[in-house]
């Protein structure tokens, strides 16, 4: 067998096992609120660095002016509680416009 298939096999037998302990677990451990709080705060941290790496880089290097416009422009629509579609909409209009205008 292949180390690649092995490995997405790994993963996805490690999803699936978590996935089948939260149910598993209800009720019968307590999680105490500070950890609860940690968990959140990481899961912010962890989408502001994926957010921040995908829209400033690009092959190792920095994406542009555009890719990091357009990603604000979808944050203040989401902010300004926008429809889903017009956020994403908007922020490939930004995109587009810009490279469409040589900024990058």
């Amino acid at each position: 067998m292949n180390a690649t298939v092995v490995m997405i096999l790994a993963l996805a037998l490690g999803t699936y096992a978590f996935r089948l302990v939260g149910p598993a677990l209800h009720g019968r451990v307590e999680i105490p609120a500070r950890v609860q709080e940690l968990a959140s705060a990481g899961a912010v941290v962890l989408l502001a660095a994926l957010l921040a790496t995908g829209a400033l880089t690009e092959s190792g290097g920095f994406a542009g002016i555009a890719r990091p416009a357009g990603v604000l422009a979808a944050g203040v629509l989401a902010w300004r509680r926008a429809p889903f579609a017009v956020v994403v909409l908007g922020a490939a209009a930004v995109t587009a416009l810009l490279r469409a205008a040589g900024v990058g």
